[in-house]
């Protein structure tokens, strides 16, 4: 399973993409992103299953769609 990564340096600031990953699961994809991307001091970092994004919009379907 792929996983998004996200993480932040400090509180307040937006949660940026740095990353992804494959795990076979949440708790193996929790040690994977703190092991990968743990050269950064960050302030939280967060994983998500790819699977569980939904799109809003995209531009390039969009025009092709009005041709």
């Amino acid at each position: 399973m792929i996983f998004e990564v996200f993480a932040r340096k400090s509180r307040g600031e937006p949660l940026r993409h740095i990353g992804n990953l494959n795990a076979p699961d949440q708790e193996l994809a929790r040690v994977y992103a703190y092991n990968t991307y743990d050269e950064e001091r960050w302030f939280d970092m967060w994983v998500t299953p790819r699977e569980h994004f939904v799109e809003v919009f995209n531009a390039e379907r969009e025009n092709r769609d009005s041709r």
